[in-house]
């Protein structure tokens, strides 16, 4: 049980943190006019790149993160209030992620309007679900 809580944890680590780093990747990617970096291009910078980390290595995380909670709360058989609040803010998180991804898909396409925004909010919305998140699952508000 200890190891599925910990895969849970370290999973959801690793998703949050690539929905708060993927959004610099792209708003910091060159303009279309505007030359790549001089000298060897380590493909950093670039929706592209932000893109195959986003499906390779945040998307895993994230149904790893899902699966790995659903079976801790199985296992343990909650069915508590505040648990079912927490799922919400979940299902928020994996919908911010659906939107990450489309707002990866439109930059790789060379959409800039309102990119530096829509990462703005991506970034926003990640580091208030995932602080509402943790506060449900370390307070275990009682609602009556």
């Amino acid at each position: 049980m200890n190891w599925l809580l910990l895969l849970h944890i370290a999973a959801l680590v690793f998703w949050l943190a690539f929905l708060v780093y993927l959004p610099s990747l792209v708003v910091h990617a060159p303009a279309e006019n505007e030359p790549a970096c001089a000298g060897p291009s380590s493909g950093l910078g670039h929706p592209e790149f932000a893109r195959v980390l986003f499906t390779n290595v945040a998307t895993p995380a994230a149904l790893l993160t899902i699966l790995a909670g659903t079976m801790v709360f199985m296992v343990n058989e909650t069915t508590e209030p505040w648990l079912i609040i927490k799922l919400t803010f979940v299902v928020l998180l994996a919908v911010n992620h659906v939107l990450l991804g489309l707002l990866l898909t439109k930059a790789e396409n060379g959409w800039q309007k309102y990119l530096r925004l829509g990462c703005r909010l991506s970034v926003t919305a990640t580091c208030v679900l995932a602080s509402a998140v943790l506060w449900m699952v370390l307070a275990k508000p009682g609602f009556e």
